[in-house]
């Protein structure tokens, strides 16, 4: 059940290369999502980023 008003967010994880973090994020946030954070994955070397952005009505 939704309430008027209430923001309602999708969310996307998505692999970042540790070489090129700048550009790729940079990617993501022209099409509108947000960082909300960055983690390792399976070994250092690995990134992982989460983001969201609202969803378009």
């Amino acid at each position: 059940m939704s309430s008027p008003g209430v923001q309602k967010w999708e969310y996307l994880s998505a692999p970042v290369l540790i070489h090129n973090t700048k550009a790729i994020l940079d990617n993501f946030g022209q099409d509108g999502w947000e960082l909300v954070t960055i983690t390792t994955g399976a070994n250092p070397e690995q990134l992982v980023a989460f983001f969201k952005r609202p969803v378009q009505a």
